[in-house]
């Protein structure tokens, strides 16, 4: 079984009769949970890069809470994977890890201990006994061995350390953050980023970032996501979140999808638990979070925040907790949707620079420094080639699922000459959570679905139906419309995008209305919102019709 079994290559009593490589120095890394696996596994690449004097195994410690996934991900990776205990029976040159609750073997071979966050900053379950321990410390004993170095980003944490845990005198190392530096050079792919993510120019994005256990954001407002993208219109924002990935591996991707199951159907992106939670935070407009590091790293890219939960287990004195003073707290109960605009326009570049530079001393050199201090550990000289520099993060995709149905509500304004329709959309698996819509002349609300929307009662109650795949000509579009009609009789209108064309509108009595987009970025579904709208006002269906929200111009005509 993978990671379970000892290993006869690239380590193992008779590794050299059977291995291609042969290394002067073995790399063990300590892989504990997936937080701190996917740490090495971000940086070490960089680190090693065309060398073949080190020999790297990864050594699985299956005692964490949430150890699990991390098979999954060092399979994936490719790793060579041996059980922890076979590390007893190694003699490697060097441990690396980014957790520091690992019991390792009596040996004389150094320790270094990369932070899996940002500083020292949570207490947090200490798993030998049943009380809070400082997150990132390695157990005295190692300390006193004097096998163990900490990694840090900046020399408060050393002092911090100092105060606190006197036993890391001279452990430490002035290191930098890896994951700051590749943030910061990943800000020239911003557009790149927004588009893999399916989000569109005149779009925000509203990231929410929650760490883990009952003081995080999702462990005090689980419903939080369904009600943002119940309160900010469809088309005007895109709704993404950031889940730390102890959440995925205590309670497992299942049961996280079952528990946002409502937002996922309203098209939220939820992000994988690795690698795609960096792009998504660059590409962000406004980040919504809590006292876990990703809040920490939005805040040093200046992205405009709101703090929806902070909790007591976050450590006075951290640089978080100076974010805690600077950052504005965001009403759960509250205008989400005021409060998320306020927050862009009142953030002034720069708000957050004084918490950035108490947490990152220097950004920018993290991973030359830290080829230094492994090659050093190592006891062998550093690679001829140039030191290492953070490159751009890659794209991640967009895991968001397909919206199929929506309450559209539309509101007749402007003049008789220049008549107006504004639409707004709401997913119809929030609609619960919106607010009522308020009854005034002009205004009116329906149900809406695509042509493959599941739910049969849906399908049956909705007034306009919109085809999700444009037709290749005005024949089959014609065709579809009139099926469509008769197979639904419950909807009162039926569209189509055609290619290269406009829009066919199909109503009930047979009229057929052509709904040209000047802006040529017209959503068949707000084309047949518009004429809804149109309908009931008994607005004329020819001529000019001005539709709010992204102010596209709709030119509606009858078709012969």
């Amino acid at each position: 079984m993978f990671g379970r079994e000892p290993l006869r290559v690239p380590v193992g009593h008779d590794a050299h009769r059977w291995g291609t490589f042969l290394g002067e120095r073995t790399l063990v890394v300590a892989a504990r949970t997936v937080t701190s696996t996917v740490r090495v596994l971000e940086s070490l690449p960089a680190l090693l890069r065309d060398d073949h004097r080190v020999t790297v195994v990864f050594a699985y410690d299956p005692t964490s809470a949430f150890a699990a996934g991390v098979l999954d991900l060092l399979r994936e990776a490719g790793c060579r994977v041996m059980p922890w205990e076979q590390l007893g029976e190694v003699d490697p040159d060097l441990i690396l890890s980014a957790s520091e609750n690992i019991d390792v073997p009596e040996g004389n071979c150094p320790v270094l201990v990369l932070p899996h966050g940002v500083g020292f900053q949570k207490l947090v379950p200490d798993s030998r006994g049943a009380h809070d321990r400082l997150s990132g410390v390695v157990p005295d004993s190692l300390l006193e061995s004097g096998r163990a170095w900490l990694a840090v980003s900046h020399p408060s944490q050393e002092e911090q350390l100092l105060a606190t845990h006197p036993k890391t005198a001279e452990r430490t190392l002035l290191v930098g953050d890896p994951c700051l530096d590749e943030l910061m050079s990943s800000g020239r792919m911003r557009s790149a980023y927004r588009a893999a993510l399916g989000v569109r120019p005149d779009q925000s994005l509203v990231m929410l970032s929650s760490t883990w256990g009952p003081t995080s954001l999702l462990g005090t407002q689980p419903d939080l996501p369904a009600r943002l993208l119940a309160q900010l219109p469809y088309d005007d924002y895109k709704v993404g979140a950031i889940v730390h990935p102890n959440v995925w591996s205590a309670h497992g991707a299942w049961q996280l999808r079952t528990l946002q199951a409502t937002a996922l159907d309203a098209g939220l992106l939820l992000m994988p638990a690795v690698h795609a939670w960096r792009p998504a935070l660059v590409a962000a407009d406004v980040l919504i979070g809590d006292h876990g590091s990703v809040t920490l790293y939005g805040a040093c890219l200046d992205t405009p925040l709101l703090l929806a939960a902070f909790g007591s287990d976050a450590v006075p004195g951290t640089a978080v907790q100076a974010l805690a003073d600077l950052a504005p707290r965001l009403d759960p109960r509250g205008d989400l949707r005021g409060q998320i605009d306020a927050a862009v326009r009142g953030h002034s570049p720069g708000r957050y620079a004084s918490v950035s530079a108490r947490a990152f001393a220097e950004p920018g050199h993290a991973l030359a420094r830290l080829r230094t201090t492994l090659y050093r550990l190592l006891g062998l000289s550093e690679p001829g080639t140039e030191p290492p520099y953070s490159l751009a993060v890659p794209p991640a995709a967009s895991p968001a699922a397909r919206v199929t149905s929506w309450r559209v509500t539309t509101e007749v304004g402007g003049t008789a000459e220049r008549p107006a329709v504004t639409v707004r959309r709401v997913p119809a698996a929030v609609a619960g959570h919106a607010d009522a819509v308020s009854v005034r002349p002009g205004v009116v609300s329906h149900l809406a679905c695509t042509d493959d929307e599941r739910d049969g009662r849906i399908a049956a109650s909705a007034s306009t139906i919109v085809r999700r795949h444009c037709a290749p000509n005005a024949g089959e579009a014609l065709t579809w419309i009139e099926d469509t009609l008769v197979r639904l009789p419950g909807s009162l209108l039926a569209v189509s995008a055609v290619q290269g064309q406009a829009c066919l509108v199909g109503l009930r009595d047979s009229r057929i209305v052509e709904v040209v987009d000047a802006a040529g970025a017209g959503d068949p579904g707000v084309s047949a919102s518009v004429v809804y709208a149109a309908l009931l006002a008994e607005l004329p269906l020819e001529g000019s019709v001005r539709t709010g929200g992204r102010a596209v111009v709709l030119r509606v005509r009858p078709v012969s």
